[in-house]
């Protein structure tokens, strides 16, 4: 905690409104929402007229995922100053992540702040929600018409339209917007992130090309060269890329230099150059790959980061969940795409957007509270901390999800070997699984711990686990996993990353 947010809270007045609302508003700023929650509650008891206090009610429960209470507490604040157009925001915001209907409550809020990109982005998400789709992406491009340089609005709309299997159409905003403006640098950057996202590649380079003819040379553009090179196996031009670019100071392209010297078997590259940056790596962006490439040269270090079993848990969880099928149906209500989501590593399926834990539904509330427990259980049981350690840290509370969502995988659907990176402790559990299509010599439908095949390594997996209704699996966010392929049916999932708690 940090000094300033601790000494308002222990010196804060509740019968003084504005101690209450600076104390609230700070801690929060500082990730503080159980600590904020009493004081918050006392203000509203002390000034139940003032729109503040439930203010900092919601949004302390909010950030605690407790949204059915933090809906009526915002809910009151908006009655109260209904031309507030941050609570009004936040009403909206928190309809739509408790599953609730929310298109309707953010039009008051972009009444109030039309300028505000996030609202309109908030309404598009309360309409996907809400199966209007074609609403969504309707307006989106409307809006991009008079604000074509609005990146994040670009790079919604073509997420939406990827998700709504408008694979053709899915950069045409980009497009017509460079039609017009083709010396804008951003949005040439801006649209090949998005081509290399969707592993269209060899359309990446064709847009750089485009782009340097209409722009002129730029480091961007060299920068994202080498990247697309590297990522299709073209050695020796990444090489030259690489070599081009010069002194690497940024972690991001650091990771990708680390996959192409592993991807072009220099692990023993990889792993010096990774050691190097073993003071520049808060986030431990680079631990998969110097894991990988220990374990590719015998390094033994390897063990001491990912070898030891009790980093790795698998809970039968059925008897405490016993309506896993009226679960499945509430989560297959969810899946509204026809299509997988740019930038996420399944392949033939779907998956939920926004934080499915936020959601009120009585099946994931009581879901999120079993998993919670078993979260609790797994890391009291984990080996004690190591100094440098991703996942054996000294302080392993207070234990936060720092996302939620489910997976519908069809016949022949898989994830690609990936990592989490900004997680702490990762997930799988299991919900519904296909009759017959699992298992097997090639352990079809099993969950691989360890591989990398995604960057065409030779490492046999750590651990595989057999999927089964109602278990729970943790592991490493930064360990290496996927799913093998299986045959034919539905294998349903609900997953999460654990957040790393603050050292």
């Amino acid at each position: 905690m940090s000094a300033e947010a601790a000494w308002l809270l222990k010196t804060a007045d509740p019968h003084d409104a504005d101690s209450v609302y600076r104390a609230a508003a700070t801690a929060l700023g500082s990730g503080l929402e159980a600590e904020a929650l009493p004081l918050a509650l006392a203000g509203a008891a002390a000034h139940p007229g003032d729109a503040r206090m439930w203010q900092m009610v919601a949004l302390a429960q909010r950030g605690l995922e407790d949204l059915a209470p933090a809906v009526e507490a915002i809910g009151r604040a908006a009655a109260l100053a209904p031309n507030d157009a941050l609570i009004a925001h936040t009403r909206a915001r928190a309809a739509l992540e408790a599953g609730l209907p929310a298109a309707h409550l953010f039009e008051p809020a972009r009444a109030l702040a039309p300028e505000d990109p996030s609202v309109l982005l908030g309404q598009v998400a309360a309409w996907f929600a809400e199966g209007e789709v074609g609403r969504a992406i309707e307006t989106l491009d409307r809006r991009l018409l008079a604000r074509p340089f609005w990146m994040e609005g670009h790079a919604t709309l073509a997420r939406l339209r990827w998700m709504h299997g408008e694979r053709a159409l899915f950069t045409a905003s980009f497009e017509r917007a460079l039609a017009a403006a083709p010396r804008r640098i951003d949005l040439w950057k801006e649209m090949v992130d998005t081509l290399m996202h969707a592993a269209f590649r060899e359309e990446a380079l064709a847009a750089i090309v485009r782009g340097r003819t209409a722009a002129g040379d730029d480091p961007a553009f060299d920068a994202l060269e080498t990247i697309c090179r590297a990522e299709m196996g073209e050695t020796e031009a990444a090489d030259r890329g690489f070599a081009r670019l010069g002194r690497i100071d940024h972690v991001t392209m650091a990771m990708r230099y680390m996959r192409h010297l592993l991807r072009s078997g220099r692990p023993e590259a990889a792993s010096a150059f990774a050691e190097g940056w073993s003071d520049r790596d808060p986030g431990h962006m680079l631990i998969p790959y110097l894991s990988a490439a220990w374990r590719l040269t015998g390094e033994p270090r390897w063990r001491w980061m990912e070898g030891d079993p009790a980093m790795i848990g698998d809970y039968d969880l059925a008897a405490s969940i016993p309506a896993l099928d009226a679960l499945a149906d509430r989560l297959r209500a969810l899946h509204l795409a026809s299509h997988h989501p740019l930038e996420q590593s399944l392949r033939g399926g779907t998956q939920t957007d926004g934080p499915l834990f936020s959601r009120i539904e009585p099946e994931i509330r009581a879901l999120r509270a079993v998993l919670l427990e078993a979260v609790g259980r797994h890391v009291a049981a984990l080996p004690p901390p190591r100094r440098g350690h991703p996942l054996l840290a000294a302080k392993r509370a207070p234990i936060r999800f720092a996302g939620s969502w489910s997976v519908r995988l069809a016949g022949a659907g898989y994830h690609v070997n990936h990592v989490h990176p900004a997680g702490w402790i990762s997930s799988a559990f299991y919900v519904s699984l296909p009759d017959g299509a699992m298992g097997g010599e090639g352990h079809s439908g099993w969950l691989s711990l360890g591989e990398a095949k995604e960057l065409g390594l030779d490492l046999p997996p750590i651990r595989l686990v057999e999927p089964k209704p109602g278990r729970l699996v943790l592991f490493p966010s930064t360990m290496w996993h996927g799913t093998r392929p299986f045959a034919a049916g539905e294998r349903l999932t609900v997953a999460f990353d654990v957040a790393r708690p603050p050292q």
